[in-house]
């Protein structure tokens, strides 16, 4: 068993969850460029512009989604991104 730190993610739309567990990084992009958080990241929010999410997960492969756009609140090593769809 690992021992690399995560933070709980989920991704979901009005009316669809695509991701939800936990991982240990999440690259995407915003207006200023491409990003990551990893766990303990400070508190972040942000508008998503079209991108692939990639969700690194411990012993998984990645996960990816493309965004057209949504919005992420980073708290307390949960991540939440909210996608319009």
């Amino acid at each position: 068993m690992s021992s690399e730190p995560t933070m709980q993610v989920r991704v979901h739309a009005p009316f669809r969850v695509y991701f939800d567990g936990p991982a240990v990084s999440l690259s995407a992009v915003n207006e200023t460029g491409p990003f990551d958080i990893l766990p303990h990241h400070k508190n972040f929010m942000t508008l998503l512009q079209p991108c692939e999410l990639t969700i690194r997960i411990l012993d998984k492969p990645n996960f990816t989604l493309k965004v057209t756009r949504g919005v992420m609140h980073v708290k307390a090593d949960q991540v939440t991104v909210f996608l319009d769809v």
